[in-house]
């Protein structure tokens, strides 16, 4: 089977690296110019105020050059994506880098209309379909607590998506059945589309590269080793390449991790990086931070 993948010329350099041990080929989509919103050279989804469906026609151009296909995968943001794929007659299947419990209660929330009653964002609610989780509105986009707006942008690009999952063929997942059984059972005996786990995707092989020399293992892999031989287990934090922490927000989350006590490995932004003084020293024992960006 033929696999193509679908880039932006920005973004090439790093897919063409990731997949130069494979026999997959890559096709470029530029960006249209002149579209409100979009500033001009972006080239990534993180870069956008907004996706844009104006890169549709370009899209489904270079599509109808490799007809015919099998199937699609493309990630949720891509709401326009099933539109091309039922033209041209196949099945698209949505990608999303979401966690199953994110969707499950994200889902759960929604159709019982749950933050449409508290009065302070903080408020704790308890999701009706899980009784043991609670949650509060500041745990959801601002947008998902309002009242609907036909008009407003950003809400019906939110719903345009919700329609489009819902019509895809599948759904699939970077996670694996056995760490989110429940949710992911829950979901396809109850839900459409059907779940597929293809995860986690950190454990697929690394490309092997053989003109680049052996590099030294970073700091924070060490410091992972270490942990693992003590038998100590590790929190994780990140907040993704999209998510915009505020001060006021690290700052909450710092003293958070200081209390817990546990160890964890905290990924943040260089420009966000600047923690309360004597914090990494505090924390030194069980703490490693990676800066990225």
């Amino acid at each position: 089977m033929a696999v193509i993948v679908f880039t932006t010329p920005g973004n090439r350099p790093f897919i063409a690296k990731s997949l130069a041990d494979t026999s997959a080929s890559i096709l470029d989509i530029p960006y249209p110019e002149n579209i409100p919103g979009i500033p001009t050279g972006v080239n990534s989804i993180d870069a956008l105020p907004s996706i844009h469906e104006a890169m549709q026609p370009e899209f489904e151009r270079k599509l109808q050059s490799v007809l015919p296909v099998s199937f699609m995968v493309s990630n949720w943001f891509l709401w326009w994506t099933l539109e091309s794929a039922t033209k041209f007659g196949f099945p698209r299947l949505m990608f999303s880098s979401m966690s199953q419990y994110a969707s499950c209660v994200s889902k759960a929330v929604s159709v019982d209309r749950l933050l449409s009653g508290p009065e302070s964002d903080d408020e704790l609610i308890t999701v009706t379909q899980f009784p043991r989780i609670k949650v509060t509105s500041n745990d959801f986009d601002p947008k998902l607590s309002k009242p609907a707006d036909p008009n407003n942008t950003k809400m019906k690009l939110s719903r345009d998506r919700v329609i489009s999952a819902s019509k895809s063929y599948g759904y699939i997942v970077n996670s694996f059945y056995e760490m989110e059984k429940f949710c992911i059972d829950r979901w396809n005996s109850e839900e459409r589309p059907k779940v597929w786990c293809v995860g986690p995707l950190c454990l697929a092989e690394p490309p092997k590269f053989e003109h680049e020399p052996q590099k030294e293992r970073p700091s924070w892999i060490k410091w992972l080793d270490e942990k693992l031989d003590q038998g100590c287990s590790v929190l994780y934090v990140a907040f993704g390449s999209q998510a915009e922490i505020s001060s006021e927000q690290l700052k909450q989350i710092a003293i958070g991790l200081e209390q817990s006590k546990v160890n964890f490995l905290w990924v943040i932004r260089k420009k966000e990086s600047e923690l309360c003084d004597g914090y990494e020293e505090r924390v030194k024992e069980r703490h490693c931070g990676e800066r990225v960006g």
